[in-house]
């Protein structure tokens, strides 16, 4: 059975997003990370209702490892700050 954590260079990371992103960048289009996908994985980080340690650290990772259209790296940017944001409010 699969851990909640996949751990790359001695840090862990969040699995389900991990594979989130790998799955969307692999067999068809062009390998980046689209505006859907950025959907995708926001819901992915959301569905929890915090934002963890691990999902901020996976985060990072995903926005430095894969490439993202210019669209969708700026949507994600501004809704998770938006997201995060509220949630300090409550």
């Amino acid at each position: 059975m699969a851990t909640y954590y996949k751990t790359i260079d001695g840090v862990r990371y969040d699995r389900e997003l991990l594979e989130k992103a790998e799955v969307a960048v692999a067999g068809r289009g062009d390998g980046r990370i689209s505006r859907a996908d950025a959907e995708m994985l926001l819901a992915a980080v959301k569905d929890g209702d915090s934002y963890t340690e691990v999902e901020k650290v996976t985060v990072e990772y995903l926005q430095k490892s894969f490439t993202w259209t210019a669209d969708a790296d700026r949507w994600f940017r501004e809704q998770l700050a938006t997201w995060q944001a509220g949630a300090r409010r409550s």
